[in-house]
């Protein structure tokens, strides 16, 4: 049996001590956790660059562990912005689903890649 996965608070509980050891969080404004978080999606997003839409995913076998590594780099940048800027990652998460939710019924929109203003 596996361990449990460590919680939001823990992540990010993880993600500031790694901060404070190194003395950086005198760079991590919410501004520039902002633009980190842009280059690291785009990192990730690089490593799609080029696949067909029914290739491989990502096109190179070799890439599928950087893709891991990227999503663990946006993952870190978001939890520390959003420990910043003092948001509650899982309260926000759950508030956007409701909100998700109602402006996309699930009668309306199964199976159809529309905006809901286009239903």
């Amino acid at each position: 049996m596996s361990e449990r996965s460590p919680t939001l608070a823990e992540l990010t509980d993880r993600v500031r001590a790694f901060a404070e050891e190194r003395d950086w969080q005198r760079y991590h404004s919410p501004r520039n956790l902002a633009m980190a978080l842009s280059v690291e999606a785009g990192e990730l997003l690089e490593l799609y660059l080029w696949c067909a839409d029914e290739g491989p995913q990502p096109m190179v076998e070799s890439r599928h562990a950087k893709v891991a590594d990227e999503a663990a780099d946006v993952l870190m940048c978001l939890l520390n912005l959003c420990d910043r800027a003092g948001i509650d990652l899982g309260e926000a998460l759950d508030r956007k689903l409701v909100a998700a939710a109602a402006k996309y019924p699930v009668d309306r929109v199964r199976g159809r890649a529309l905006k809901y203003d286009e239903y």
